[in-house]
């Protein structure tokens, strides 16, 4: 066991090659427990010290997802080259009697050998179920062809991406070869689920639709951090609205619609903010605005103007990964939206990185 990589929590120390037998134990010595198991989900970081953080994780997960939970630690800096394993369950009561199981099966992989990602781990997997990988972190040489083939559904956060162009270019050259048929859910689109919600609930209101072709101004304000997340809402709404990007100085924006007329968009960053803190489209009588705090559960929604105002609360959504990793395995689904919003969202991220430059 590793002397600096904390694996309590992991469960019981098992070698590779005996782990099948070592689960098979596990069950018959709990006749009070049922092993269930809807998907494979395998959890790959090259952040060691995440291991055991995935591990709590995935606990609260299968409370309502239950599945085979294999998560993958790669300690690429490592000399020496080795596997380490372990296995436990996950149980949860149903109805405050029989325990539902979920089992687990933790990797360590130390050294550069990069074929034991696919031939030691993937071994381990039940071929019945499909296969959702939540990847964490950047796109390394490891997210190659021979991996992601074998992938039903790849979860990902572009958010921790030091170059989410590069990022977002590896990924459709990996969708382009499994032909689309890998299903493809970032976190940070799942940050604006229900910010999308709220826009239409709110266009819902007559004055908000006639005020749709007048809208001049785009505010949106949130967390640095999670920049991938706001300008992935700006490409909903401009996809919606069939606008086109055009032009970018520091934190002010221009978007150009159908008609030729101009769109400011205005970026507030705040470190303390919730990740997506505000969205508000200004048109010369009309104002639709959706708000949240740092921290709070809600939405606050509005329309505003000529004498009429309509006010909402919604919910919001999960600020920590777990939770949007759960959203996204409840709704399932192909994701289409997200790649209908993907080409305006990445001439969106091709517009922000000239303006680096």
């Amino acid at each position: 066991m590793s002397a600096t990589i904390p694996t309590e929590g992991l469960g019981m120390p098992v070698e590779v090659g005996s782990i099948d037998t070592a689960l098979k134990k596990l069950w018959e010595a709990d006749e009070a427990s049922t092993n269930a198991s809807l998907m494979n989900f395998l959890v790959y970081t090259e952040d060691p010290q995440r291991l055991q953080k995935n591990s709590a994780m995935v606990q609260g997960l299968t409370r309502e997802h239950a599945c085979r939970a294999v998560l993958i630690a790669m300690n690429r800096k490592a000399t020496e080259v080795k596997v380490e394993a372990w296995i436990t369950a996950h149980c949860h009561l149903a109805h405050g009697k029989k325990s539902i199981c979920s089992e687990q099966i933790a990797f360590l992989l130390h050294g550069k050998s990069l074929g034991r990602l696919r031939n030691t781990v993937f071994a381990h997997l039940n071929s019945d179920l499909p296969l959702v990988f939540w990847w964490q972190g950047e796109f390394t040489d490891l997210f190659e062809e021979r991996l992601y083939r074998l992938l039903n559904r790849l979860i990902f956060d572009s958010a921790t991406w030091s170059d989410p162009l590069a990022g977002f270019r590896r990924l459709a050259e990996a969708r382009e070869d499994t032909k689309g048929r890998m299903i493809t859910q970032d976190l940070s689109w799942t940050r604006s689920y229900f910010y999308r919600l709220a826009v239409a609930r709110l266009f819902d209101d007559p004055m908000a639709q006639k005020a749709v072709p007048e809208i001049r101004e785009v505010r949106l304000k949130g967390n640095p951090a999670y920049r991938v997340a706001i300008l992935l809402l700006l490409a909903w709404v401009a996809t919606r609205s069939k606008w086109k990007p055009e032009r970018a100085c520091g934190d002010e924006w221009t978007l150009v619609a159908r008609n030729h007329k101009e769109i400011s968009v205005i970026f507030e960053w705040d470190e303390e903010a919730a990740p997506i803190a505000a969205l508000v489209l200004t048109a010369p009588d009309c104002e639709v605005s959706i708000t949240r705090e740092a921290g709070s559960p809600h939405l606050c929604q509005s329309v505003v103007g000529q004498g009429h105002r309509v006010d909402f609360s919604g919910p919001a959504d999960a600020d920590e990964a777990e939770g949007l990793v759960a959203s996204q395995l409840s709704r399932g689904g192909k994701n289409t939206l997200f790649l209908t919003v993907l080409p305006r969202f990445m001439e969106l991220l091709e517009l922000a990185s000239s303006k680096e430059r």
